[in-house]
């Protein structure tokens, strides 16, 4: 019975801990990171934190051209951090803080169709990016591997 009290407490300390973070602890996230082995200008872009919100924008480069393209940021919604998309062609998406560790986040939407998890993690110059969840009943994941480079226009 106490092992089953200190798991629902821990739980729960993590659950209020994901509630208070703010948009200023995703500051590492912040700057111009190019996509490994993508075309030129294919990449994330960062802002750093203000107003306690964090806004970057994805874009997608095939053949000289965008052919995919996102805005983002990351602020709260309703009293908790969430991550929220709008891909091109697409309706906007909120996806809940579910954890933050160091330089290592990772946000949720079950009710989400594809993809249910956005996880972001830092190591020095690269950032990984995935992407994971179920689609049509399969496990699937997408790795985006993101190397720091110097913003346009700088």
């Amino acid at each position: 019975m106490r092992a089953m009290i200190a798991v629902v407490s821990m739980v729960a300390c993590g659950a209020a801990m994901a509630q208070d973070v703010t948009a200023d602890k995703l500051g590492w996230m912040s700057g111009c990171w190019a996509a490994a082995g993508g075309e030129a200008g294919s990449g994330e872009q960062w802002m750093a934190p203000a107003g306690g919100t964090l806004m970057g924008m994805s874009r997608t480069v095939k053949n000289g051209k965008t052919v995919g393209w996102e805005a983002l940021h990351i602020r709260d919604v309703d009293g908790k951090l969430a991550y929220v998309a709008k891909p091109h062609n697409q309706p906007e998406a909120a996806f809940k803080l579910a954890s933050l560790e160091g330089q290592h986040v990772v946000f949720e939407n079950p009710q989400h169709d594809f993809p249910q998890r956005i996880i972001y993690k830092r190591d020095g110059d690269q950032l990984h990016a995935r992407i994971e969840g179920t689609m049509k009943g399969k496990a699937k994941g997408i790795d985006f591997p993101l190397q720091k480079t110097a913003c346009p226009g700088t």
